[in-house]
């Protein structure tokens, strides 16, 4: 059997620390539909914290919400350690056409820096798209375009976006959903890296399992909290049957 190379580490991790989040009532309606109601609970400051819960369930849109692209009534806030400082957001997927002649360069380029793309890379930005392609195993394919990469390398991709710049507060949308197990490999490393730098990590995961093992705290959402706290203690069969099988009521005010 090949032995498997060590992953890429993370430079010596920096003294940073991710915000606290706070939610607190929040409801969001897209017309007359009701997406969330009265959703609370507490993200702590340099932990890794996940989100579950069945599709349509409003995680997608709690964090759109977090990152100020959809209106809310309710509180929502950030308590930051010293002054407000980066948010990094990794989609959970990208879609584009196969065919343009886009390099990986080009996309890393084109995602972290204010140069166009066209003009190649920033000498303020090189060193850390290489360190971050270096970080997700991909250094070497930054020449290859990105139509011929495999779902798992493209998600890759994209995880390396989100380290550039170096952000305290990292929102993740399932960033496992296309990982090959190289990349599961790469994410788990990523994640214990972000533990030890202290920055916060809000993770909507289907992976219940992974969620089990690597995050601090989980919530479950379906349109409203149904569980909050210990994931090893509550992704247990009952609470995660309940999760999945709950169809909140519609509120009077989306009745048609």
């Amino acid at each position: 059997m090949t032995a498997r190379a060590p992953l890429p580490v993370s430079a010596t991790p920096s003294a940073m620390c991710g915000p606290a989040i706070h939610f607190n009532a929040v409801d969001l309606n897209l017309g007359r539909t009701r997406i969330l109601e009265q959703v609370s609970f507490q993200v702590a400051a340099g932990s890794i914290h996940a989100l579950v819960g069945p599709n349509g369930g409003g995680k997608s849109s709690l964090i759109k919400t977090l990152l100020g692209q959809m209106p809310h009534r309710g509180e929502l806030s950030l308590h930051w350690p010293a002054n407000p400082s980066i948010i990094g957001y990794v989609p959970q997927a990208m879609e584009f056409d196969r065919g343009l002649p886009m390099t990986v360069d080009d996309f890393m380029a084109a995602m972290c820096q204010r140069k166009p793309a066209f003009m190649g890379l920033s000498v303020k930005r090189k060193a850390a798209i290489d360190q971050a392609l270096s970080r997700v195993g991909l250094l070497d394919k930054r020449k290859r375009r990105m139509g011929a990469l495999s779902g798992g390398e493209r998600q890759r991709v994209l995880l390396a976006q989100g380290l550039v710049p170096e952000a305290q507060l990292l929102v993740l949308d399932e960033p496992m959903s296309a990982l090959d197990e190289p990349g599961v490999q790469v994410f788990e490393q990523l994640l214990a890296d972000w533990r030890r730098a202290g920055t916060t990590v809000l993770w909507v995961e289907h992976d219940l399992q992974a969620v089990s093992r690597l995050a601090d705290r989980v919530t479950g959402l379906s349109r409203s909290v149904l569980f909050d706290g210990d994931p090893q203690q509550l992704l247990n069969p009952d609470c995660v049957l309940r999760l999945f099988s709950s169809h909140p009521a519609r509120s009077a005010e989306a009745q048609p």
